[in-house]
Parts: structure tokens; sequence; C-alpha cells
């Protein structure tokens, strides 16, 4: 690749993935405040599944460059930051723009990628990792002894949450293909096929008296079977849609829906409580804060990610100009883990 050259992915509007189009250009100029970094890894996640469709909750308007995280270099710095950042490995949270060979950035949102992490590996845990972070640590509260499902619990996030719960003490059962459940159960989870009749039922039968969390994805008439599953006490996090992908039509209804049964069953005096996570929220009021809040935990991510607590998933590494082929892989529902763009 030519160092003065910068190539980006733009995704033009409705399109199937082989309509992605390839840009060329130069390389940004950092702002007073801003890095410029230069790609190392990014990856294809339900975001932009969703965004090519149009049904991406708060997407840009069309045309745009897809991209929710990345992993990279500090190429070059603007006014005002410290020089000592030339050079190092970063992480960033973008939610667009990340795929593209050079971005700019403000200084204050990228994270420091600790020695000894790969530029894939930590890309795996990024928006993956403080999604499951949160949703445990600062929604669910998950603690030792206690028991959760995960839905999905091979997919990106759902293979990280698994992790963490397990390092948090918790028993975890995981609906997830049974191509998936021998992988699972090293981990020490307890699989359920997700397409075997009453996943409800088999849930109660492992856990009679309900779980004390439900982590679920998948959205849509299913979600108020997560929520029967809870034990007193007990929380469901919603943290996406899967089930209306294909859907035709507003990609904001689906979520609407989600936050009106989330505002009843939390108004409803049963001990249970319920949330839809959303990554971004306090950005736009507290943008300090929200800094600070990703910065301590991508950084207890990364650690977990070193120490061996979670390991990367990486479901394959594919250029990004072969970003079609890649999300088509993402898409297909047939891998473990993320797939990740490398330059």
């Amino acid at each position: 690749m030519n160092s003065v050259e910068r190539i980006e992915i733009v995704l033009p509007g409705k399109v199937e993935p082989e309509g992605l189009e390839l840009h060329r250009g130069p390389v940004p100029v950092p702002a007073a405040g801003q890095v410029v970094v230069a790609m190392e890894a990014t990856g294809v996640s339900f975001a932009e599944q969703q965004m090519r469709r149009g049904r991406y909750y708060d997407q840009p308007p069309f045309p745009f460059v897809p991209g929710y995280d990345l992993v990279g270099t500090v190429l070059t710095v603007g006014e005002g930051v410290d020089r000592g950042l030339l050079g190092t490995r970063v992480a960033a949270l973008t939610k667009t723009g990340g795929w593209a060979s050079h971005i700019a950035l403000d200084a204050a949102d990228v994270v420091a990628v600790p020695a000894g992490i790969s530029a894939v590996d930590a890309e795996t845990a990024v928006v993956n990792g403080i999604t499951a972070w949160q949703m445990l640590h600062r929604k669910a509260r998950v603690r030792a002894g206690q028991t959760v499902l995960v839905h999905g619990a091979n997919g990106g996030v759902g293979s990280v949450l698994v992790q963490l719960a397990l390092a948090a003490g918790a028993q975890v059962i995981g609906t997830a293909s049974p191509r998936h459940h021998d992988a699972l159960r090293a981990l020490g989870v307890t699989p359920v096929d997700y397409r075997s009749g009453d996943v409800p039922a088999r849930v109660r039968a492992l856990a009679p008296g309900g779980v004390d969390a439900v982590f679920d994805h998948v959205g849509g008439e299913g979600i108020v079977s997560s929520w029967r599953l809870l034990a007193r006490g007990g929380t469901l996090v919603s943290y996406g849609s899967a089930a209306t992908r294909d859907d035709e039509g507003s990609g904001a209804s689906p979520v609407l829906k989600l936050l009106g049964r989330v505002w009843l069953w939390n108004w409803l005096p049963n001990g249970r409580s319920a949330y839809f996570f959303n990554i971004w929220a306090g950005r736009a009021y507290a943008k300090d804060r929200f800094r600070a809040r990703l910065r301590a935990d991508l950084t207890q991510v990364f650690a977990a990610l070193r120490s061996g607590e979670i390991t990367a998933k990486v479901a394959a590494e594919i250029p990004l100009a072969r970003v079609s082929e890649a999300m088509r892989l993402a898409e297909s529902g047939t891998v473990a883990g993320k797939v990740v763009l490398v330059p």
C-alpha cells in the first residue's frame, strides 16, 4: 500500500455486500487535538449488517464509511497532542469510519493497547468486549454463584460475555447451534440448541428457580421468554434485535418496541429489572464521563485478554479490499467469533 494513499470502503446506499465501494484519496491531516491512526484491524459487526439495510437505529445518511471500531498505530498527531503517542498501538470505538486504512480521531477517544496483544486479537475485544463488560458488570452486576443465560454464546459479543461471566464465578447457560456445543462445554458453559424445540423449557430444567441474568441480542417476540426466565431479583439486558435483521421498514421500530417493553417491565412491581443496552449512552451530554468509563472498561477487557481470562475468537482475517466477502461470511451465521478486516 502506498503510504500517502488512503483506502476506504463506502456504503453508498441500501446495497448487497457486493455494492460496497472502494475509494482512494489522501491520508487525512490531524486537526488540533486529533491523531491520525493507521488501521491494523477493524471488524464486521451486527451494526454494519443493519446499516447496509438502512436499519441501524441512528446511522448517518448515505453515503458513508462504516466501521464500528478499529485498532491501529498512531501515525501523526495534531497540535496540543502528546507526541509520545506517535507509534503507539491504540484502539477506538468509532460507530462509523473504521473501514479505512487511515482515520483521524480525537486523541481523547483512543485507548492504548497493552504490549503482547496483537492488533487482530485486540480488535475482537473492542466493541464486543466493552459491550460484554458493561452489560455484565455495570447493568446486571453479576456475582459469583449466580446463573446467567447468554443467547448466541458463540457470537462476537456472546463469546466474550460467557468467558467474562465464568471469570466472575457465574454458572453459564448458552444458546448456540450444535456445532458450537463442544467448544462451549470446553469453556465450562452448558449449551442449549436454540433451534431444537422449547428453549425456555430446557433452560427452566437447568435452572428451576429461574436465572439471575439474561443477555438477549435477538429481540423480537422471544424477548418475552427471556423476561419470564428471570428469577426474582434477576436482570434482563437486551442489546439488539437480530430477529428483525431482514425485516423491511424502519430500523427504529424494533428498538422502540423493545424500549417500550423494558419501560413497562421496570414499572411492574415484580422484583426484576430490564435494560436496553446502548453502548453510546451518555456520550451526548457527558462526554468526559463517557470517555473515562470507556477507557476504564476497555483497559479491564484488555487485561482479561492478556491474562487469558478471555481468548480472542477470530472467525477470519480478510483484507479490507475484499470487504464484500467478509460481510457475506459474517452474515452467514456459520462462524464463531469475529470477522476481522486487515489492511
